[in-house]
Order: C-alpha cells, then sequence, then structure tokens
C-alpha cells in the first residue's frame, strides 16, 4: 500500500479474498483479459468514434508505453483532468498500466482544488485540455508546475481536428515539459508486475473547502464495488451504459458505470455534453439499456420528453443519484420513460446503498458490508431510530490519503467510515436481514 494511505488489516484482506470480493486482478489486467475475450465488440462510443475491446486495449498498450517513454515511473501521481471524452477513459487505463497512479479531478474543478491535489500527491505529470469551456487549463498546469516543482510534465488534450494554440513540445522557464496527449503513442513493452492491493486511482471527496479530501481506491476494492454495481443493476455483456458527464463521477465511474461496463463486456456511450436532447437522442440511436442521472438532470429530463418524441423501448434502467426530493423525481421518471428506476446513494470513500423508486429503504451493495447507526456520541441506536450511518466493507476505504486528523475524525478506531449521512435500520424483507432508510 502508498505511503500515507490506511491498509485493510490483515484479518479483514484475507476475509474478502476468501468470499471472492477481492479476485487478485488490476482494473488494466481486466481491461486486457476482456480485450481477449471480447475483441470484436464495441466498447466505446462517442460522435463518430466507435472502439472494439481490441483496438480500446491497443491504445491503452501504445498510451502506457508512450508515457514510460516521456519519463512517467511506477509509483507516481498523475493528476487527470479530462471531460467526457474516449481519451479519459484510454488515458486512465494507461496511466494505470504505466504503473503510475491517476488523480481524477472534475474538468469544473480550479485552482484551489486542483493545486491542492497535486501537491499533496506531489504529482509528476498532468493530463488536461489546453482550453475547455472557455477555462485555459495548460494555463492552470503551468501556474502549479511554477509553484512545485515535482510536476514535470503537461500532457494537452485537443479534440479530433483541432490544432493545439500552443504548439508541440515544448519546455518552460521551470523545466516542465509540455506534450500533445496525441502524440503519447509507443510500441508496447514488457507489462508490469503488481499487486492488485496497490492504489488504482485517487478519486476527490467533496468539501466545504477548497482543499478536497483524496480518496485512494485499490485495484481490488474497486474491481468488487464495480462488479458488484454491474450484478445490483442487471448488466451484462449485451447491455450498453450512457455516461453523461452532467452526473456525479462517482456514479458514471464505477456504480457500475465506466468501469462495470467494460467489465462486463457491454458498451459505454459518451454522451459530450450531457443535455436531455442530446441524451434521448443517444439512447435511441445506439439502443441505450442504462444510464445515470443526477437529480436535477432527470428534471430536464422530465421537461424534455414530451416533445422529444425518442425511442426509449431499449432503456431498462435508470440510476439516480441521491438527492434533494429525489424520490418523486424517481417516481416520475419511471413512469415517464416506462424502465426502472434505481436510487443510489454513492460516495467516492466506497458505500454504495441501493433503492427502488418508490421504496425509501435499500441495502448496500455487499453481504460483507457492515451498518451501524449511532448518535452524536458515537453510541448505537434502537432499530428504526435516525442517527449517523457508519460503514466498513470490502470496497470502503480505511482513511483519506496523507490526512491523519481528518481520518481521526472521519474513521472510527475499528474502521467504520462516518458518511455524516443520516439514515435507520429498519426489517428486511428477507429474514434475517435489515435495510437502510431514510437516506
Amino acid at each position: 500500500m502508498l505511503d500515507g494511505c490506511t491498509p485493510w488489516p490483515h484479518v479483514f484482506a484475507e476475509r474478502y479474498r476468501a468470499a471472492g470480493h477481492w479476485r487478485g486482478h488490476t482494473l488494466d489486467d481486466l481491461l486486457r483479459g476482456c480485450a481477449l475475450r471480447y475483441g470484436p465488440r464495441t466498447a466505446l462510443v462517442q460522435g463518430d468514434t466507435r472502439l472494439t475491446y481490441g483496438q480500446l486495449n491497443r491504445r491503452v498498450e501504445r498510451m502506457a508505453a508512450g508515457f514510460r517513454l516521456r519519463g512517467l515511473r511506477p509509483g507516481q501521481r498523475v493528476v487527470v483532468q479530462l471531460p467526457n471524452v474516449p481519451e479519459l477513459v484510454i488515458t486512465a487505463f494507461a496511466l494505470m498500466r504505466a504503473g503510475t497512479i491517476p488523480v481524477f479531478c472534475p474538468v469544473t474543478h480550479r485552482e484551489p482544488q486542483v493545486s491542492h491535489a497535486a501537491r499533496v500527491t506531489e504529482a509528476a505529470g498532468y493530463v488536461g485540455p489546453s482550453v475547455h469551456d472557455g477555462f485555459d487549463h495548460r494555463g492552470l498546469a503551468a501556474d502549479i508546475a511554477a509553484r512545485w516543482p515535482f510536476l514535470r510534465r503537461v500532457f494537452s488534450y485537443e479534440p479530433p481536428g483541432t490544432a493545439s494554440p500552443y504548439g508541440g513540445l515544448a519546455t518552460d522557464a521551470s523545466g516542465c515539459h509540455y506534450f500533445p496527449l496525441a502524440s503519447v503513442d509507443a510500441p508496447p513493452d514488457r507489462p508490469l508486475v503488481r499487486s492488485a492491493d496497490e492504489v488504482a486511482f485517487f478519486l476527490l471527496a467533496a468539501d466545504t473547502t477548497d482543499t478536497p479530501r483524496l480518496v485512494p481506491r485499490t485495484h481490488d476494492d474497486y474491481a468488487c464495488q464495480a462488479r458488484a454495481a454491474a450484478e445490483a443493476a442487471a448488466l451484462a455483456e449485451d447491455d450498453v451504459y450512457l455516461a453523461a458527464p452532467s452526473a456525479e463521477f462517482t456514479l458514471t465511474l464505477g456504480c457500475p458505470g465506466i468501469i462495470g461496463t467494460l467489465m462486463a463486456g457491454g458498451t459505454v456511450v459518451q454522451a459530450e455534453t450531457g443535455t436531455p436532447a442530446e441524451c434521448l437522442t443517444l439512447i435511441e440511436r445506439e439502443r441505450v439499456t442504462h444510464a445515470s442521472l443526477a437529480p436535477a438532470d432527470a428534471r430536464h429530463w422530465l421537461r424534455e420528453l414530451p416533445a422529444n418524441g425518442a425511442d426509449l423501448g431499449s432503456l431498462r434502467l435508470v440510476q439516480l443519484g441521491v438527492g434533494p426530493a429525489e424520490g418523486a423525481t424517481a417516481e416520475e421518471l419511471g413512469t415517464a420513460s416506462a424502465c426502472r428506476v434505481q436510487r443510489v446513494q454513492a460516495m467516492p470513500e466506497g458505500p454504495l446503498i441501493l433503492t427502488s423508486a418508490s421504496e425509501p429503504h435499500g441495502r448496500p451493495l455487499s453481504p460483507d458490508d457492515e451498518v451501524r447507526i449511532v448518535d452524536a456520541e458515537g453510541k448505537g441506536v434502537p432499530e428504526g431510530e435516525p442517527g449517523e450511518l457508519l460503514v466498513r466493507g470490502p470496497y470502503t476505504v480505511r482513511g483519506y490519503y496523507r490526512a491523519p486528523d481528518l481520518d481521526a475524525r472521519s474513521f472510527t478506531d475499528d474502521g467504520y467510515f462516518r458518511t455524516g449521512v443520516v439514515a435507520r435500520l429498519t426489517p428486511g424483507r428477507d429474514e434475517g436481514h435489515r435495510s437502510v432508510s431514510g437516506i
């Protein structure tokens, strides 16, 4: 485990392996296996770009070799701040295959959050657009590189057919090297040998300040989450998942999201803007079966549906992130789209609770998720009484990265994550099981 991360205690790690939750495969190795199994099947779609599993894996192989050729080394961290384009998926897997660790930052984040993530992780590189929605991301990276001497490689993404306003290769006065992302390509070399209990990537947890919490996710724990979420969503190799950029990144990445869909052999369709008109058109054109939405987006869909006229007959499941008054929106969306709506409480730290549109309660994703409801003093409350939801399990982290003071406030001594979510335990439908409600 990377220095600054809190590992699962040995007894828990062995339990999760024995139960089959952790299977010892890195995420990029899982993609390699899918390329062998599903080679000619379509893996990734955006606009006119269509990549089979074989093509996606080859792009990942060559980009990984290109990153190594340009000086990135195993164990180094790289900030990734890309829009919802195929290069986001390719870059993420390529960095993991090169042995480096992506630090995912939403493309909407600005200097305070990105600089904090780069500083805490001592990021050696940055991957982002030159300019996106009028914002100068390359300039942001240059400003960070001027302050922090460890950031010495910036890789700039340009949309297809667009010339970089900054030209090609360059080195600035601070010694930072700049490369077009499209130039990161080299013949594949010998695969690295790595352990699945290593950190695969970092997610940023929301905060009320400009210093987001860095969440280390391992290959084993995230594969467990994505696989279990795909099973809960009944997502299989013939299914098509719509990844809309306006939905929360945690939801679209692995709940089951992009990674869960690829692990299942399905097809990921990336929406460029995430507008209701674009998404509904893609559902009809690509025969989308699964999609994820934020509650606000669902309300926009409801306004667009009557006039749009798109054929949504292929759509079986819409996942709706938990938000204010999303219960009524979920039921209305299910009726309007004639598909099942699944409400999802997802957090970067790992706890994932799924409920139906009409019921306010659900169960954590894994049978080995352990749940407590406690009062303000940390004492358990009776069944049915509200309190704070505490969770530990095979895909819930045990601590943030390099944040011992925050860990002391956010995790109990015996490893439960304090979610901050108010919930209650209620009797489950099956004898001997309990559900979580009130979220």
